[in-house]
């Protein structure tokens, strides 16, 4: 019998059978797209795991004009709409009745303004028929996918009407989408004021990349593997590169891209959450608490980017995915001078013993050439004594990069010996894919997420101190292209790998961006 393979199915199974505990969940921005799109297909995928216990119901609230019937209408329209024609991240050949029919039927809808107190009177009432009496509501999950200037809002109206106030062994928590303030100024205010009606361990600040099964993978990857520490810090990484590239465009989301950008969209959250995977030191356990500090410890670490090593760009007209395609600002809701960049790299340095002296460079852009997400280590090259007669040049680099999305996996490039009676070396490469290993599962990226908060788990989830860390960082960053308004938008064209300064910004520390999508299979290539 093989004593691994079973311990490690019995862990799995213990792990699968494990329900959350019944709990109601409260969605803020029932109708909105993300609702539709990513929170209702993620828990179908978690009844479809049987993750959700009987006692779990679904009590949506928005301004829009509809009942419980015709919200549940629009949500299976959605969910069929995703099997014909496939959506962002879900992906499914057929609905299971069943499955659906059990979630559905645990739906209701309020209609109510977000910043009305009726509408929260009348939603405490609405609890309290569910929990069967006015003190014993049970536990709560409040998910608040709105816009960012409702956040501070329905934290004070669930506070004023007691809906966060835990008793009889009950809990309350509250889940916040990003952007989690769009500067440290706002960050700071934010946490302010729901930290005045919240503890900080009802509060779970939420971003999806985190809910990616390769990106949980970075920490196992690096702590359960004795192979890989000896040489992850300056002694073995000459430096890293961080890249999150899109083939897809602003398109109808002019109104929130023009005050936001790609710097706020991208950088504090999505990008330093895989920085902090990759860099941060090894926590005591996977205790949330412990994992969280080293990740705040990472942050604070971070030098404040000076604004010569950040580079923006902004796409013109091109060709995308072999199909025509606009420029930004001609883009719906879009200014025809606007400033607002579409493309950011930065080059982040971190103060500490494992990275001094080790460059990260960050890059994130829209309608660029591959769809990749993607953190590629390169490592020193070894003593060139051996190898004299060899031009240095053409030694093949070590690289290591981690596949986020898509063919989620490994990919090692290292040297070796082409056959023959000289010794003349080639790069070769090793591939690992999940999907050659492991069953797939459906997926949006927000299971995990969902699940963790039901059952209490914040490892996923930014603390306070973490988000202010964060802007702390790029603020420098935001104060300089404030003050001064790019000359040279547009600057880079659709489908292309992005702006030249952004080539720039490596050559003179004698690097190169690694070519989008370098690592992936010829089947992913988009």
């Amino acid at each position: 019998m093989n004593t691994e393979s079973s311990a490690s199915s019995v862990a799995q199974s213990t792990a699968q059978d494990r329900q959350a505990p019944p709990a109601t969940l409260v969605i803020f921005g029932a109708a909105g797209d993300l609702t539709k799109r990513l929170v209702v297909p993620a828990l179908y995928n978690l009844v479809r795991a049987r993750r959700l216990a009987d006692g779990f119901s679904i009590i949506g609230v928005d301004s829009a004009s509809l009942t419980a019937e015709s919200w549940r209408k629009q949500l299976s329209d959605m969910m069929e709409f995703f099997v014909r024609h496939g959506g962002d991240e879900f992906h499914a050949s057929e609905i299971d009745p069943t499955d659906w029919n059990w979630l559905a039927q645990r739906m209701s809808y309020l209609q109510g303004d977000f910043t009305d107190s009726e509408t929260y009177g009348r939603l405490a009432h609405l609890l309290a028929k569910r929990g069967g009496a006015s003190d014993n509501v049970g536990n709560v999950l409040f998910y608040l996918a709105v816009a960012e200037r409702f956040f501070g809002q329905i934290v004070e109206q669930l506070g004023r009407a007691g809906l966060t106030r835990e008793s009889n062994g009950a809990w309350r928590r509250v889940i916040i989408e990003k952007p989690f303030g769009h500067d440290l100024s706002s960050a700071r205010a934010l946490n302010a004021q729901i930290l005045n009606v919240l503890t900080e361990d009802q509060i779970y600040r939420i971003d999806h990349f985190l809910g990616k099964e390769t990106v949980q993978n970075i920490l196992v990857l690096r702590f359960a593997n004795g192979i890989f520490e000896p040489q992850w810090n300056r002694n073995g990484i000459s430096h890293v590169q961080i890249t999150a590239a899109e083939t897809v465009g602003v398109e109808a989301r002019g109104r929130f891209y023009e005050k936001t950008g790609a710097l706020r969209d991208m950088v504090p959250n999505h990008l330093f959450q895989l920085l902090a995977m990759i860099a941060m030191e090894p926590p005591v356990s996977f205790n949330p608490d412990a994992v969280r500090a080293k990740k705040t410890e990472l942050f604070s670490a971070i030098r404040p980017i000076s604004p010569d090593d950040a580079v923006r760009g902004q796409y013109s007209a091109g060709r995308v995915r072999d199909q025509p395609v606009r420029d930004y600002r001609r883009e719906p809701d879009v200014e025809p001078d606007s400033q607002t960049e579409t493309y950011v790299a930065l080059k982040v340095g971190i103060d500490n013993w494992r990275w001094a002296g080790v460059p990260f460079y960050l890059r994130t852009g829209k309608y660029l050439s591959t769809r990749c997400t993607e953190i590629a280590l390169h490592f020193r090259q070894a003593p060139y004594a051996l190898f004299r007669d060899t031009p240095v040049e053409r030694l093949p680099p070590n690289i290591m990069t981690l596949r986020i999305q898509p063919a989620e996996g490994l990919y090692v490039s290292f040297s070796a010996k082409r056959p023959g009676p000289e010794i003349e070396i080639d790069g070769v490469a090793m591939d690992f894919c999940y999907s050659d290993y492991f069953e797939p599962l459906s997926s949006v990226g927000y299971e995990t997420l969902i699940y963790d908060c039901f059952i209490g788990d914040a490892t996923l989830f930014q603390r306070a101190d973490t988000v202010e860390a964060a802007w702390w960082a790029v603020q420098p960053v935001l104060d300089a292209w404030a003050a001064q308004p790019p000359r040279d938008f547009p600057n880079y064209a659709a489908g292309s790998p992005g702006p030249e300064a952004a080539d720039r910004l490596l050559q003179r520390d004698g690097h190169a961006w690694r070519p989008i999508g370098a690592g992936l299979p010829r089947r992913n290539v988009e």
